[in-house]
């Protein structure tokens, strides 16, 4: 696996998918308010695999704003009213305990666990490793050890194999609309084997492996493409760097040969800029996708994605 120490996301990791309220914003377009197949999403991932796959048949609302960190979201008394009035909720489990709340105690009939359709991973297990050695496991803090990993939708694997759960899913709660979800959904899965083509294809031959984030949002992502993430901050994207921390990265990205420090479109990029300016490197954007707003490098999923591989490209020296 190649993910370096400092990879420890957790299920609170903020850097997760937002996206806006536009669909709750008249009474008439809320969950269980129209004559569509209502879904609401807890966050921009969800939402949008939702929307691609349900297309004409469905009305999408969703539960996080843009800019708001997903796992600190708090449910208004109408966002929870709507949620019940669902005929489907998709979410990830313990990713936000209050839409976990929501969803226990809501009778909706269909309840979509992203969590449950691909496999989560531990990357913060390699939080110790250092140069081919791993730590004593006593060394390792115990919160550490059972953290997944939700950022899922930044590998195109891993996000087509939720996506076909969440067809398979609405083909059964709406069994009238079934072939068009299949339809649909066979199409965003061939959009999504063709961008893991292009991801593998772009970064077959670089440079260097090694990227540096502002924090570890890209485990699955490194793991898939043979790369490795070093996260400056760890967990928290606002938090600062130690001057242990700063002093080790800049040593390791002389020695791999690293040029870009890459900071997040909705986060303070001070880290990034601490860390370039000390060590001589260049800035950019590798956006983890929490939701599209008017900062964004493209107008959905796959644009934000493309965006994100250009920089990947040309940050590792691809050939």
């Amino acid at each position: 696996m190649n993910v370096r120490r400092r990879l420890i996301p957790t299920v609170a990791t903020a850097a997760l998918g937002l996206t806006a309220l536009s669909a709750c914003s008249s009474e008439s377009d809320a969950a269980g308010n129209t004559d569509k197949f209502d879904v609401v999403a807890s966050f921009y991932p969800m939402q949008f695999l939702a929307e691609q796959i349900g297309g004409d048949h469905v009305n999408v609302t969703t539960l996080t704003e843009p800019g708001q960190e997903p796992h600190d979201l708090e449910l208004s008394t109408k966002q929870t009213a709507d949620l019940g009035e669902a005929d489907a909720v998709l979410y990830l489990k313990t990713l936000q305990p209050a839409v976990d709340e929501a969803v226990a105690q809501s009778g909706v009939k269909t309840k979509i666990d992203a969590a449950t359709l691909t496999k989560l991973e531990d990357h913060g297990s390699v939080e110790h490793e250092h140069e081919g050695e791993e730590a004593p496991a006593e060394e390792a803090p115990a919160e550490e050890e059972h953290a997944l990993d939700p950022h899922i939708w930044l590998d195109p694997v891993k996000y087509a194999e939720v996506a076909e759960g969440v067809a398979k899913a609405l083909e059964k709660a709406d069994p009238d609309h079934a072939a068009d979800y299949r339809k649909n959904a066979d199409a965003l899965l061939k959009k999504l084997e063709g961008l893991n083509t292009s991801y593998t294809d772009g970064l077959k031959n670089t440079k260097t492996k090694v990227f540096f984030t502002n924090h570890a949002a890209f485990g699955y992502l490194a793991e898939r493409y043979g790369l490795t993430q070093e996260a400056i901050s760890g967990l928290d994207p606002e938090s600062e760097p130690s001057p242990a921390r700063i002093k080790e990265l800049q040593t390791e990205a002389k020695a791999d040969g690293v040029t870009t420090v890459f900071y997040e479109t909705l986060v303070s990029d001070k880290t990034a800029k601490t860390l370039a300016q000390d060590a001589n490197l260049k800035t950019d954007v590798l956006d983890p996708l929490e939701g599209i707003t008017d900062k964004s490098k493209g107008e959905d999923y796959f644009q934000v994605m493309e965006s994100n591989l250009t920089s990947l490209k040309t940050a590792l020296g691809a050939k």
